[in-house]
């Protein structure tokens, strides 16, 4: 069993996660690349005191970039699309 805080790295704010949250109750987090989807269930509905409905995972490849004449690329991730139970929420900047 991992420590919950290692399996849940952040969540993933962005335009398409926000419409997401309001439109289908999903939230978005950056997960451990050796998760898996259960791991992942535990360790948000123990954070955040929540439901968790169901929970679908996706391995994001690292872009390539480029310093001077460098290439190098990102890190491979993991992300993990949290489906909540109805008139459940996960608030991560309440009052801005």
């Amino acid at each position: 069993m991992k420590y919950d805080y290692a399996v849940i790295k952040s969540p993933r704010i962005t335009e398409k996660a926000t419409l997401q949250k309001e439109k289908a109750n999903q939230v978005v987090f950056e997960v451990a690349r050796d998760a898996n989807k259960i791991e992942i269930k535990n360790a948000v509905e123990r954070i955040f005191k929540v439901q968790v409905l169901a929970v679908q995972t996706a391995k994001v490849k690292g872009k390539p970039k480029r310093v001077g004449r460098y290439m190098g690329y990102r890190p491979d991730t993991k992300k993990a699309i949290v489906r909540l139970f109805p008139g459940e929420t996960i608030e991560f900047f309440e009052g801005v």
